[in-house]
């Protein structure tokens, strides 16, 4: 397998997790009774969290793998 399908497949795996916890994150922000519009900015912020602390978490990695 080469490097861009292994990079490309991570890519996707982090983007499905950051998915998945967004979603999960809105739904708990309603159950808790806020509105759409709170338990979507809710879910965002979520979504940019999972990815900005996968990005940093790569960028740590990158230096002992390169």
């Amino acid at each position: 397998m080469t490097r861009i399908a292994i990079v490309l497949l991570a890519a996707a795996l982090v983007v499905a997790i950051a998915l998945l916890a967004a979603a999960v994150a809105g739904t708990l922000g309603r159950l808790d009774g806020a509105t759409y519009p709170a338990a979507l900015m809710r879910a965002a912020a979520t979504f940019a969290a999972v990815l900005t602390l996968a990005a940093a978490v790569s960028g740590a990695l990158a230096q002992f793998l390169l």
